[in-house]
């Protein structure tokens, strides 16, 4: 007998003509958890339950031309750039014949490393390749979801992605506002004061702007690129005097 635990409940495994047969017993219980085994043995030697059936699984391709992308545009219709992200890199994948042409369960180390040497040899570099490798990770996953196959390997991204975290200086900004144009010049101070992003500074509107006694308070970012990035950002004396510029300009038209 086979058996085994996890959590409070036992769980029994073993092979039945040349198939694993794993599921759990449903018992606390260890000596009646045996008995669940024996019974199902039972059951599949007398063929009264037989190892279920697997549907088959579908190539890359197949998964991502009937299933994938179809999702995708339906979830992403009001994100043109997810979009083209996702369509971008499915159809490099689909170029590549020995992922194409693979299926979903038959994806391995070996596979993501040749499609990684092909990307490579095409002049790609390591970001660009992380990306593909994303999206590759990404259908993995979701068919799993869907069920569509039992099993994914884990994909890892490739060493070495460039990062850029240089800081703008106070003096640079300075120089760049000083030689900055309305409205960009109130634009870029809102942006450097507050962090917001350059689409959540165009998205603003009066009423998200909170003022404490007439004079610079809090601006109030309702949405942006995740569901967190709603936030009330503190505004700067110098933040307060310069967002009137593209607010008003609004304001006007």
């Amino acid at each position: 007998m086979s058996i085994f635990r996890r959590g409070r409940i036992y769980w029994f495994h073993f092979y039945f003509n040349g198939e694993h047969v794993q599921e759990s017993t449903k018992q606390g219980n260890p000596r009646v958890a045996r008995q669940v085994e024996a019974a199902h043995r039972t059951a599949l030697a007398k063929g009264l339950a037989g190892i279920r059936e697997r549907k088959p699984v579908p190539t890359v391709r197949q998964f991502i031309e009937i299933d994938f992308m179809p999702w995708v545009t339906a979830t992403f219709r009001e994100k043109r750039n997810t979009f083209v992200w996702y369509r971008g890199g499915t159809r490099r994948l689909i170029e590549f014949d020995a992922v194409a042409s693979s299926r979903l369960d038959q994806i391995t180390g070996e596979t993501v490393a040749a499609y990684v040497a092909h990307r490579q040899k095409a002049g790609l570099n390591t970001t660009a390749i992380n990306r593909e490798l994303q999206i590759l990770r990404r259908i993995l996953h979701v068919a799993v979801e869907w069920g569509r196959t039992e099993k994914s390997i884990k994909i890892k991204m490739l060493p070495g992605e460039p990062r850029r975290e240089r800081v703008l200086a106070a003096e640079e900004a300075m120089r760049y506002l000083s030689a900055s144009t309305e409205p960009l010049a109130s634009v870029a101070t809102v942006l450097i004061d507050s962090g917001l992003r350059p689409e959540e500074c165009f998205r603003l509107r009066w009423e998200y702007v909170n003022l404490i006694n007439g004079r610079y308070g809090t601006l109030l970012v309702p949405n942006g690129k995740t569901p967190s990035a709603r936030r009330v950002v503190p505004m700067t004396p110098r933040g307060e005097v310069n967002s009137r510029g593209p607010l008003d300009s609004e304001r006007e038209a």
